[in-house]
């Protein structure tokens, strides 16, 4: 008997939506992450949940609609990392006609009935604050709502709940053979020790390294893909409102300036053709000015590779003839083998419903319960989007020493269960050590503990953006305080 039904390989939001849907039908699940949870390309998307606009420009009616009926889903089931925001497209003469905005929102508008979200609307720029940060040629724009997410907190937090559902998750594991027969027996280096895994059926979702582990580990035959990187930038705020910007280039481009972690501003994303190693990706210097191009068209404030604090690249693949944004899902069952299946591409809105249906490919081979992930909420996500100011204040009443900043983000982070991560503290100095003016040493250890964080960055970048804030001797001090816990001294 093998030790696992379903042995996935990849810990990013492919791998861990497989991971939570397998095991919530009751398979036993086994999840090989080699670096960290969401460490490649599921941190670097453009953090957007949403139908698409570029999709409905295509006409692809049907999966605007399929999108946007996953984006009400994601704020059901995850109010707290998923919010709901206002999108401003300004019109510009140059570019699509202002009628063709206007008719291309109100089929959008229609798509997504029974959202509970604001319909589109044109807006007086001159008159209004969205108007403030632009140029002054802008005179109208229109406004419609979609959502932003915290992409790899997602992953973290779907990975979670796959654990809790019985599934393990093998961080800092690496793949080196897989051998396929009536079950597949995988040799595994987890954390320095070599150990051999069995498993009923495999699933290869290691994003921008799927060919590559296909011809070395598995020796399987390579799936037919076009690596694709997907680049942003982040520079210092440069607006005070809370919408997101929609910036028509000369190009066609759609380029989206959102609010970023408070006093910052995420631009992106642009994307081209990748050659070379995923794991050592970086953005070219023409894909940077390209971006600041485009917001010092609209912005006042011009924008130059020089204010840019961070680049955001990632690489994952795609089908060589065309873009597909639901993602792609191999499936292989010959006779007499286990089944493989390979899983690669697709963007954040649609990737539980991509997990969904991959899992029930696997259902002539293993009685399983039905689909079930579109009405359980993800860890602390047990409460309505609408409400999430109230969790805020909630938070604020029980912990009285946390500003509101502060406690926005930690609800951002854990929803309803930050007291899991807090306790019982009465003030600040009741969680420990400080790591710049917001994280603690007690959050510090439950991420350790819960989350799988392993190493600074695991935290300063992909379970918080703290790393943009926190000053060099902080992070020297946190990792030495990482170490600790991870070696605590030998008594006796």
């Amino acid at each position: 008997m093998a030790d696992y039904d379903l042995a996935i390989i990849g810990g990013g939001l492919n791998g861990a939506s497989l991971a939570r849907d397998a095991a919530g039908r009751g398979l036993r699940v086994i999840l090989i992450e080699q670096g960290d949870l969401g460490g490649a390309a599921s941190s670097a998307t453009p953090r957007l949940i949403h139908g698409d606009l570029s999709v409905l420009e295509r006409r692809g009616f049907w999966r605007v609609r399929r999108a946007l009926s996953e984006r009400r889903t994601w704020l059901r089931i995850a109010p707290h990392l998923v919010r709901p925001m206002r999108f401003v497209i300004p019109a510009h003469s140059d570019e699509r006609p202002p009628w063709l905005l206007r008719a291309g929102l109100f089929v959008y508008d229609s798509l997504a009935k029974r959202s509970g979200l604001p319909a589109s609307t044109t807006l007086d720029i001159t008159h209004h604050p969205v108007g403030n940060a632009l140029k002054r040629p802008f005179g109208i724009a229109f406004e419609y709502s979609d959502c932003v997410v915290d992409d790899s907190r997602l992953v973290v937090l779907t990975a979670l709940d796959a654990a809790e559902r019985g599934a393990a998750i093998r961080t800092g594991a690496r793949c080196v053979r897989a051998d396929r027969a009536d079950i597949w027996r995988l040799a595994v280096i987890d954390r320095g020790h070599r150990r051999v895994i069995t498993a009923r059926a495999l699933a290869n979702a290691t994003g921008g390294w799927t060919s590559m582990v296909a011809d070395t580990v598995l020796r399987q035959p390579q799936p037919s893909t076009a690596a694709m990187q997907i680049s942003q930038i982040v520079v210092p705020r440069l607006f005070e409102t809370d919408n997101v910007y929609v910036f028509q280039h000369s190009d066609g481009q759609l380029i989206f300036a959102s609010p970023f972690e408070r006093d910052f501003t995420l631009i992106g994303a642009i994307t081209r053709a990748f050659t070379g190693d995923p794991a050592i990706v970086a953005i070219p210097g023409a894909d940077v000015t390209y971006l600041c191009e485009v917001a010092s068209r609209y912005f006042r404030e011009r924008v130059a590779p020089t204010d840019v604090v961070r680049t955001i690249s990632g690489v994952n693949l795609r089908p060589p003839s065309a873009p597909r944004r639901d993602g792609t899902a191999l499936f292989d069952a010959r006779r007499r083998k286990t089944p493989l299946l390979t899983m690669f591409g697709g963007d954040v809105t649609t990737s539980r419903l991509r997990a969904e249906r991959a899992v029930t490919k696997l259902t002539p081979f293993y009685p399983m319960s039905p689909p079930w992930t579109a009405d359980a909420a993800l860890p602390g996500g047990d409460f309505a989007w609408d409400r999430f100011e109230n969790e805020v204040d909630l938070a604020r009443d029980r912990w009285r020493f946390l500003s509101e900043a502060q406690a926005q983000r930690l609800v951002a982070a854990y929803g309803s269960r930050l007291p899991a991560v807090l306790g019982e503290a009465k003030s600040r100095d009741d969680l420990g050590p400080a790591f710049g003016p917001e994280l603690t040493g007690t959050e510090v250890k439950y991420l350790m503990s819960h989350e799988w964080a392993r190493f600074p960055d695991d935290i300063l970048w992909r379970r918080s953006k703290l790393g943009l804030t926190m000053p060099a001797a902080d992070r020297d001090a946190l990792a030495a305080f990482m170490g600790d816990v991870n070696d605590p001294p030998r008594t006796g």
